[in-house]
């Protein structure tokens, strides 16, 4: 037996007396849990299904100084074909309260799709703006979710940011604290999460009383824009926008430009719909996709001189 297959075997068999043993399993294949549906297998996977089930696991892995990773919708991120080795913490905790004064409390695997009708229902408006886009709420919180409405006398990017108002944090030196919107410094596609290994264990978002109606209609237009100018996922699974915004120009507008709209590179395509957007045709790989990549840098750079920088996280081996 390897040092490395030995390693992992010690591994499992520490975890299992500290989690529940029904939920851990070895060389799970990661691609079912993303977006894209690319990805190789896990060492070991572990599904958390509440705020302390998730910070028991993650505390177990930093204890036996294991390499890991919590995983919600698996949207934003490419994993490697050889796949992951250490622990991957599939976040489905998603348990909620709606408290007095609007306020929402909700652990930070809950599917944001599922939560806004409920917010909605109870006439609590703040989370409509982010309908159809798939996240959970650490996710959103990660990485700041945003949105730019389409509708007239809204035309502006709307941040999660504007309805949160604190989390329940694992910090990276293993506290557990309830942190405000100042220390989680939220930014464009960012937020403190980024910067040190904090995992957020459950949020509070302030919302509004609102107009049932009205966010009924919010909801309508911004499910119709989504559906004209992004490929939809159970056809063309795909990770989201690839690159970062580019001020006033437009990473995806550089792309078309370059004649790269519909190119393909084995199963992996630069989507018709949006040029920002690559799609998984059926069979393809994260080789696939990061050469077609490259190939879109490349061809950018060329023309225009600008750099592409990917938005995605990368995660695993390739």
């Amino acid at each position: 037996m390897s040092d490395s297959v030995k390693a992992r075997a010690d591994h499992y068999e520490q975890l299992v007396n500290r989690l529940d043993a029904k939920r851990l399993k070895r060389n799970e294949p990661l691609a079912p849990y993303t977006t894209f549906k690319i990805g190789g297998p896990a060492d070991l996977f572990y599904n958390a299904t509440s705020a302390d089930d998730l910070a028991g696991a993650v505390t177990a892995a930093r204890d036996l100084g294991m390499e890991y990773f919590v995983l919600g919708l698996g949207a934003n991120i490419l994993v490697g074909d050889k796949g992951f080795r250490g622990l991957v913490i599939r976040n489905t905790s998603s348990h909620l309260k709606f408290l007095d004064d609007g306020k929402l409390w909700v652990e930070s695997g809950a599917v944001m799709a599922r939560l806004i009708p409920q917010a909605v229902e109870r006439g609590l408006s703040g989370l409509e703006h982010y309908v159809g886009i798939p996240s959970t709420v650490g996710g959103a919180v990660w990485q700041n979710l945003h949105f730019l409405s389409p509708a007239p006398a809204r035309e502006r990017t709307m941040f999660i940011a504007e309805v949160f108002e604190s989390a329940d944090l694992l910090t990276h030196d293993g506290e557990l604290r309830t942190v405000d919107r100042e220390y989680m410094q939220f930014g464009y596609d960012t937020s403190t999460l980024h910067k040190q290994r904090d995992i957020a264990l459950a949020v509070t978002f302030q919302l509004e009383h609102g107009d049932t109606a009205v966010m009924h209609r919010i909801l309508q237009e911004n499910l119709s824009w989504r559906g004209g100018k992004h490929p939809w996922l159970e056809y063309h699974p795909s990770a989201g926008s690839i690159f970062k915004k580019i001020e006033g120009v437009g990473a995806g507008r550089l792309i078309d430009q370059v004649g790269l709209k519909g190119f393909r590179h084995g199963d992996a395509q630069i989507s018709h719909i949006h040029a920002n957007i690559m799609v998984n045709l059926g069979k393809a790989t994260a080789k696939d996709v990061r050469e077609l990549i490259t190939i879109a840098q490349n061809k950018v750079h060329e023309r225009f001189g600008q750099h592409l920088e990917p938005e995605i996280g990368f995660v695993g081996e390739f």
